[in-house]
């Protein structure tokens, strides 16, 4: 039996003042940004990327 867990980086609210929160969840060996707005990021093997990925979504990029 295959147990999988996730991690997660807790909501983060945009800068510019707008209701974005942000997460990074972890799939596997992939890790994924998503935004309360329903945007969604590519999956990612580096942790650092999808968190740079939220934040230029964040910066409105």
């Amino acid at each position: 039996m295959a147990v999988t867990s996730a991690q997660q980086d807790g909501p983060e609210q945009a800068r510019s003042g707008q209701e974005h929160f942000t997460t990074t969840t972890e799939q596997g060996r992939f890790c994924v940004a998503s935004c309360s707005c329903g945007w969604r990021g590519p999956a990612r093997r580096a942790r650092s990327q999808a968190r740079t990925d939220a934040q230029t979504h964040r910066a409105g990029g």
